[in-house]
């Protein structure tokens, strides 16, 4: 008992200094530059990804580059592939340093202030976004929209809370904000297609297996039906010699009859074939 609670109270002690980090880390992303803070969000944004299902390099791709109609470099954090060659962008560029004030202001003038100045950041990055058009890098095989992804869940409510016409304007702007819980539950629906559009395929697949089979049997049963028809004209013709060889005025007995007049041979006929023969010219 003593082993398995200091066993557990290890675990406990390992765990709250990981949280320690996560949290440390944390901190520093948010008091750190928007480079930081980017960084971090495409680490939340990964991490994501992971618990998805979906397959890196398979079903999506990080830091693709592609050029637009204007001959712009551009290159979206993360392109999801779709059934039917589909595509969904992905973008976690968000800053959160006004959010960062809001949580730590002492007085309520300043988290007035510091809630706006974060509202206003994140309509300025809707807007950026907007300019980058990423749904026309794919043309028509892009749907018509882009996922603007905040990493943290907080940093959406109250931003939404201050202004409730936030995510309507954005998605006007064909851009759907969403967070790591929301963001998780449209992955995994993305993965049930994925799943599904395997299963047709795979039902496609057997069908055609299942046709070729079915032909290829039929084929077998005509060939034996030819093998026995020919049997059958086989059997015809050796009935028709043998008729020869044991009916009447055959020819086993005729020629039985030359060694008897004294030809010499070295063989003898069958003794049942003889007595048929014998038999059937009587």
């Amino acid at each position: 008992m003593h082993s398995a609670l200091k066993e557990q109270l290890s675990g406990l002690k390992d765990l709250n200094v990981q949280m320690s980090k996560e949290a440390l880390n944390l901190t520093r992303a948010l008091k750190g530059d928007s480079k930081t803070q980017g960084n971090w969000g495409e680490l939340v944004l990964e991490r994501v990804l992971e618990k998805s299902g979906l397959e890196k390099e398979r079903e999506y791709f990080v830091q693709q580059s592609f050029i637009n109609d204007e001959g712009k470099r551009i290159l979206p954090d993360v392109v999801i592939h779709l059934p039917d060659a589909k595509k969904m962008v992905i973008d976690s560029k968000v800053s959160l340093t006004a959010y960062e004030q809001y949580v730590n202001a002492d007085n309520d003038n300043e988290k007035e202030q510091f809630i706006k100045d974060h509202v206003n950041s994140l309509k300025r990055h809707i807007e950026q976004l907007s300019e980058k058009k990423y749904e026309d890098i794919y043309k028509i095989e892009s749907p018509d929209f882009v996922l603007l992804f905040i990493p943290i869940e907080p940093a959406f409510a109250v931003a939404l809370n201050a202004d409730n016409q936030l995510y309507n304007k954005a998605f006007e702007k064909n851009i759907v904000i969403v967070t790591p819980t929301t963001l998780l539950a449209t992955l995994r629906t993305i993965d049930s297609m994925w799943n599904n559009e395997k299963q047709q395929r795979n039902a496609i697949e057997i069908a055609l297996q299942a046709g070729r089979l079915y032909d290829q049997f039929v084929n077998l049963t005509e060939d034996l039906i030819k093998v026995g028809n020919q049997l059958k004209t086989v059997q015809g013709s050796y009935d028709v010699s043998m008729k020869k060889l044991t009916g009447n005025g055959n020819l086993i007995k005729k020629v039985e009859s030359i060694k008897k007049l004294g030809a010499k041979g070295t063989k003898n006929f069958n003794d049942k074939l003889l007595e048929r023969a014998i038999e059937d010219d009587e």
